[in-house]
């Protein structure tokens, strides 16, 4: 994890440039959508797509824009998502939220550098500016975001947006969601503080009392791949398994790096690629180690079902 901490000037470290233009709409013709109007929107809090990426940059001119980058695989993009909500709902128009899911936007991801995920960014008057990677506390997210208000003011972009009443009128109110069981609130509440050891301890506690809690087996697999990538380097990482191309520690590194940058296919594939080469006496922990990604992605991805066939090719 990243400590967060924005420039007191822009920095233009991402290339936004190749996503700054939208496709032209041919002359007398309506476009197909249309940035919502300086001033109002319809909500705080909205997706966005490779193609409509543009209407985040434009809105960027009048008010920061909060850029979440996750994907549904994603544990910790989970618990970090309703924190963002939170904070910028309270904020009162003076930021947005968009949320990039990465796997269904790859030129964002690219353009973003997204290492790993979460990963939250800005964008102010065009121009990026990097906030944090990983789920951090809720107390930390205002602390950030008010420091984002005060480069995004020394940059001349110090706008307030107003959500159209109209839309979401005669909505009701979502039923609340049930609490969670004790020994999950409490791996969340590790979680939030950066306790991955106490979060792993209790999601293994769930499972010992519960064998079948598949909530407590992906929030364990999501919790150990934290841990064990949260003081990593990437680069550093990938010349060490480039020079012990069969070290385990090594390549099973990059591989969790890769997993939690969004890039499955080749964590898998790393993984596989091992596998393969090394002595059946010594194949049991990148077995475990594929296992327990297998658990984090999801077993109804198709990246895991083909991985998985895969597995069974060479165990067999």
């Amino acid at each position: 994890m990243t400590d967060p901490a924005p420039g007191a000037v822009l920095r233009g470290a991402v290339d936004l440039s190749s996503l700054r233009n939208r496709p032209s709409t041919p002359a007398g013709a309506a476009p197909e959508t249309s940035a919502p109007p300086v001033g109002e929107i319809t909500s705080l809090v909205m997706d966005i797509t490779d193609e409509t990426f543009g209407e985040a940059l434009e809105l960027s001119r009048t008010v920061p824009v909060v850029v979440d980058l996750w994907a549904e695989w994603c544990g910790p993009c989970k618990q970090l998502s309703p924190i963002l909500e939170k904070v910028v709902a309270e904020l009162d128009g003076r930021l947005v939220l968009v949320k990039v899911d990465v796997d269904a936007n790859p030129q964002l991801s690219q353009a973003f550098r997204a290492q790993s995920i979460p990963m939250v960014v800005a964008l102010v008057g065009g121009q990026p500016v990097p906030l944090f990677t990983g789920a951090v506390p809720e107390q930390q997210v205002r602390e950030v975001f008010a420091q984002l208000l005060q480069v995004a003011a020394q940059n001349g972009v110090t706008g307030r947006l107003a959500v159209n009443p109209a839309e979401g009128a005669g909505d009701t109110e979502a039923p609340a969601e049930p609490p969670l069981p004790p020994l999950h609130a409490e791996a969340y509440d590790a979680i939030e503080a950066g306790d991955y050891p106490r979060a792993i301890a209790a999601y293994e506690q769930a499972l010992i009392e519960n064998p079948r809690d598949a909530d407590a087996r992906a929030g364990l697999g999501q919790v150990r791949l934290l841990d064990r990538i949260q003081d990593a380097d990437l680069q550093a990482a990938r010349a060490a398994a480039a020079a012990a191309p069969t070290g385990i520690q090594e390549q099973s590194l990059v591989a969790d790096l890769d997993l939690a940058g969004g890039h499955v296919e080749d964590a898998f594939g790393r993984l596989l690629e091992l596998f393969a080469v090394l002595p059946a006496d010594e194949r049991a922990p990148v077995r475990e180690r594929l296992l327990e990604l297998f658990e984090v992605v999801g077993d109804a991805d198709p990246r895991v079902l083909r991985a998985r066939r895969s597995l069974a090719s060479l165990l067999f």
